[in-house]
């Protein structure tokens, strides 16, 4: 019994690294050409902090404004998270971060290496059409 177990334990560890990896792969099947390391680092905007366990999630896009694809990625404890073979072009990159407002930019992909930096904002706050909103017209009203 324990065998059997073991080896569908070593059956789905396969498993999962291969598709880890398809990812990243099936990006550049469509694209023939270069080929970057993309480092994303999530910062808190008020201090500065990293923010750990951050999700990143990576859209390259074709040359018709399509996305082909994604790959989520975590933070690490320095707000890190880094693909290698993102395939040069434009890249969607979306941040979301519990506590936090969520993120999202396009960036170009022409180098070797593309370092982005994100500094995450905590939420605005709400507005409620139960409160009286006419003492703050009048306060922001030139006079």
């Amino acid at each position: 019994m324990k065998k059997r177990f073991v080896v569908w334990v070593v059956f789905a560890a396969v498993l999962f690294a291969l598709g880890m990896g398809m990812p990243a792969r099936a990006w550049g099947q469509d694209d023939e050409g270069p080929m970057a390391a993309v480092k994303v680092v999530v910062l808190r905007e008020a201090n500065g902090k990293p923010i750990k366990n951050a999700q990143v999630v990576l859209h390259p896009v074709n040359r018709k404004g399509k996305a082909k694809g994604e790959i989520d990625l975590k933070t690490d404890e320095n707000g890190a998270a880094s693909l290698d073979g993102v395939p040069y072009g434009s890249i969607e990159v979306q941040v979301v971060a519990p506590g936090f407002q969520t993120f999202g930019a396009d960036y170009e992909v022409k180098q070797a290496s593309v370092d982005i930096t994100v500094k995450l904002k905590r939420p605005g706050g709400q507005y409620s059409i139960y409160e009286n909103h006419d003492e703050k017209k009048s306060e922001e009203k030139p006079q």
